[in-house]
C-alpha cells in the first residue's frame, strides 16, 4: 500500500462516524426524484465546512450540486446519488452511493499530498427516474472530467455495470365520463383503452428480442365504479440493450397505446418524463484499478455469484449517458441482501447494517484508491 493510500485510509477512519451518519439520514428520511432537498442541504454543507467550493444549483437545478476542491491538473469527480423510490424508500441503496462519493472525495483530499488532482463531487438528482444527470451533462457540469467514478450497491458483487438503454414515458388516455349503471352507451372509457394497449404489449412480447423490457403501472384510472372514468394516466418503461435499439422498440409500443385509443375511441398522449437514458461504457482500465483495489481490502469482485443469484448488472442508469462522454465506471458491491434484491421493501431494509457498512467502507476506499492510482500513472 502507498503513502498516499495509508493517508487516504486513516481519513476515512477519522471521518467514518460523519460518512456513516450520511448513509443512515439519508436511509431516514427517503426524498424522491426532484424533491432531495434536505439530502442536498446536508451533502452540500458538509462539503462546504471541509472546504469545497459547492455550486449549489448545479445545472439550473435545485436539488443538484457541483463540489470541487484542489487545482491538479487530473479532474476526478465521484458521482453522488440520493433520490429515494417512492413508497419503497432507498431500495435502491442511494443512501449507500452519496455516502461512498462523499466519503471517497474526503479521503483523496487528504492524500493528495502532490496536489495532482482536482476533486470534484457531482450530486445527481432524480436517477430513479427524471435524468437529473442528463441535464447537469447537457449543461456542461461533466465537461473536463478525466473520470466519473462511482459504486452502487446489490444483492452480490458485480464489476461490470451493463445497464440498459430505457425510454420513461407518461401515457394518458382522454374519454367521456358516464354513468355507467344508465348512461354506459354515452361513455368512452379511458380505463379500458389501458386494458386494450398492455393486451397488445403482452401479444408483442412474443416477438420482441430478449434483451427488451417493458413495463408500467397505471397511476389513475377513475374514482368509482359506477362512473366510466374519462381519464387515466400511467408511467411506463421500454428497455433495450442501446440506444440505437430502443428506437425502433419504440415505435411498436407506441403502436400498442394507440391501439387502446383506436379501440375505446379516447385520444392518447405520450410524453417523454426525461431523455432517453444510454447504455453503459465501462473504461476497463478505470475498472481493473478498482478491482484490483477491493481485492486488497479482501472483496474478490471477480468471485462467481452463488447459484440463483443474478447480478444486477442489466438495470438503467442515467449514468450511461455520462459514461459516453467521460471515462467511467460503475460497479456493483454487494450488501448480502439476498434473497431479497433492489426496488424490494427487504432490500432497503438492508442498506443500513454491518454488511450495508462495509460495503459503504470498501466502496468509499476502493473508489478513493482508485483515483490515487489513476494520478499516479
Amino acid at each position: 500500500m502507498s503513502e498516499r493510500k495509508r493517508l487516504a485510509q486513516a481519513q476515512l477512519q477519522r471521518d467514518w462516524d460523519t460518512i456513516h451518519g450520511v448513509s443512515t439520514t439519508l436511509h431516514a428520511d427517503p426524498e424522491p426524484a426532484w424533491q432531495e432537498f434536505r439530502a442536498h442541504r446536508m451533502l452540500t454543507g458538509l462539503l462546504a465546512e471541509r472546504g469545497f467550493s459547492v455550486d449549489d444549483r448545479a445545472g439550473g437545478l435545485d436539488t443538484a450540486f457541483h463540489a470541487r476542491v484542489g487545482d491538479g491538473p487530473l479532474h476526478v469527480a465521484f458521482v453522488a446519488e440520493y433520490d429515494a423510490l417512492p413508497g419503497l424508500g432507498h431500495a435502491c441503496g442511494h443512501n449507500l452511493i452519496a455516502a461512498s462519493s462523499v466519503g471517497a472525495a474526503l479521503m483523496v483530499q487528504a492524500a493528495d499530498t502532490a496536489r495532482e488532482l482536482t476533486v470534484h463531487v457531482i450530486g445527481t438528482p432524480a436517477e430513479e427516474g427524471g435524468g437529473g444527470k442528463i441535464t447537469m451533462l447537457d449543461a456542461g457540469e461533466f465537461d473536463g472530467l478525466d473520470a466519473a467514478l462511482m459504486m452502487h450497491p446489490g444483492p452480490v458483487d458485480a464489476p461490470r455495470a451493463e445497464p440498459m438503454a430505457v425510454a420513461h414515458w407518461r401515457v394518458s388516455y382522454r374519454g367521456v365520463s358516464a354513468h355507467a349503471g344508465t348512461y354506459p352507451h354515452l361513455g368512452v372509457n379511458a380505463a379500458d383503452a389501458f386494458t386494450v394497449a398492455q393486451v397488445a404489449i403482452g401479444l408483442l412480447r412474443q416477438q420482441l428480442p430478449q434483451s427488451v423490457r417493458v413495463h408500467g403501472v397505471v397511476t389513475d384510472a377513475g374514482t368509482a365504479p359506477n362512473a366510466i372514468p374519462d381519464e387515466a394516466t400511467g408511467r411506463w418503461y421500454v428497455r433495450a440493450r442501446t440506444l440505437a435499439e430502443l428506437d425502433g422498440i419504440e415505435r411498436r409500443i407506441r403502436a400498442c397505446f394507440e391501439a387502446g385509443a383506436l379501440a375505446t375511441g379516447c385520444t392518447v398522449q405520450v410524453e417523454l418524463e426525461s431523455p432517453p437514458y444510454s447504455e453503459f461504457r465501462t473504461d476497463d482500465e478505470l475498472l481493473d484499478l478498482f478491482v484490483g483495489n477491493a481485492a486488497a481490502l479482501g472483496r474478490d469482485m471477480t468471485a462467481e455469484p452463488p447459484a440463483g443469484a443474478a447480478a444486477m448488472k442489466t438495470a438503467s442508469t442515467d449514468m450511461g449517458n455520462v459514461s459516453q462522454v467521460v471515462r467511467a465506471i460503475h460497479p456493483y458491491l454487494g450488501i448480502g441482501s439476498l434473497p431479497a434484491v433492489n426496488h424490494q421493501r427487504e432490500f432497503a431494509a438492508a442498506a443500513v447494517g454491518p454488511q450495508a457498512e462495509a460495503a459503504l467502507r470498501d466502496g468509499a476506499t476502493a473508489l478513493a484508491w482508485t483515483a490515487l492510482d489513476l494520478a499516479a500513472r
